[in-house]
């Protein structure tokens, strides 16, 4: 493999950083929309928390980071055109999906992005098959779970409660969501910052910065501040879509899904599992609604969040492999 240019990889790192930045404010309504939805919490003071916070997240381990780096594809066979392929197709698709306020996943994007642009360079070959198989089986299996978990969250408080006020209930459950949703945004950092912390630390092992694939302290800190920035910003497109439109939410619910989503995204964090924290919570939210009735959910935003589910990863592996065989024959070299 050519060395790689100083060039390619400040390209690489910009990239990356900007998708982190684009992660962000993409699934800013997966810490905040339920709160702000019941009014927990302000826009403002939701949006600072969550910055804040996404921030402290992603500082705090580089499990997921090696599993990005590492599971996909074996760092030694990885090009600066690679990673910056793979990163460009995983912006389009969050772009996109970001404008029309789809929940889809930026977990789902980078992986798909990376898995179409080694294919482009290497084939089918140069992927770990056996790394994926667990990746995706993890991305695949938390939302189930976060499905499972808001819907026995919420039939337990409904039965704990049951003699309550809903008044009284509401008000109480308001102040408990703003630790729920402080836990979510927390938990969002863990998981999500570390994607963009691989792609980098893929980066500087291609370029020959690093012997080994371990990530520096300095891309931690660069990529939990463009998280942290992105997320100050705002997704409010995909906070309407999560917040409002998919279920109706009392303060008790959000509280019950913001609670079940960051126990499954820490858990998996601890593990080394990518998750998707989109889909998590927007699957917490269906368990939530289906203990109140079939019909408190909107099964035209579900169909919407569904096909999304299953469209990412190709669709960001398709545009991250056309981006690669256009920018090869100019950069490439």
């Amino acid at each position: 493999m050519p060395e790689a240019t100083l060039f390619m990889l400040v390209l690489v790192v910009g990239a990356a950083l900007l998708f982190d930045y684009i992660n962000g404010f993409h699934d800013t309504a997966n810490a905040i929309a339920t709160c702000v939805s019941t009014r927990a919490l302000s826009v403002r003071s939701a949006i600072i928390m969550a910055a804040v916070l996404n921030f402290a997240g992603a500082m705090i381990s580089t499990k997921v980071a090696s599993t990005i780096g590492k599971g996909i594809v074996d760092p030694t066979n990885v090009t600066q055109m690679v990673v910056l392929a793979g990163v460009t197709g995983a912006i389009i698709w969050d772009l996109i999906t970001w404008y029309y306020g789809i929940p889809s996943s930026s977990s789902h994007a980078i992986i798909g992005g990376i898995m179409g642009a080694v294919v482009a360079h290497a084939g089918t070959a140069a992927l770990h098959w056996g790394g994926l198989k667990t990746i995706i089986l993890a991305l695949v299996l938390s939302p189930i779970i976060g499905t499972v978990l808001g819907f026995i969250f919420m039939i337990m408080m409904m039965w704990a409660f049951r003699n309550s006020a809903p008044y009284g209930l509401n008000k109480g459950f308001r102040r408990l969501q703003v630790l729920s949703a402080a836990f979510m945004a927390f938990s969002h950092g863990t998981a999500d910052a570390q994607k963009s912390m691989g792609v980098i630390t893929m980066a500087l092992v291609s370029y020959g910065y690093l012997a080994t694939f371990q990530v520096p302290p300095w891309v931690m800190i660069a990529c939990a501040t463009a998280m942290g920035l992105g997320t100050a910003i705002g997704g409010w497109r995909i906070i309407k879509t999560v917040g409002r439109d998919f279920v109706k939410l009392q303060p008790v619910h959000g509280f019950c899904v913001e609670t079940a989503s960051a126990g499954v995204i820490l858990g998996a964090s601890a593990m080394g599992m990518p998750t998707s924290t989109t889909h998590v919570i927007t699957s917490a939210i269906l368990g939530v609604g289906l203990s109140k009735r079939m019909s408190a959910v909107n099964w035209g935003i579900a169909n919407r969040i569904v096909w999304a589910w299953l469209l990412t990863i190709p669709a960001s592996a398709l545009m991250a492999f056309v981006t690669y065989m256009v920018l090869n024959p100019f950069l490439g070299k």
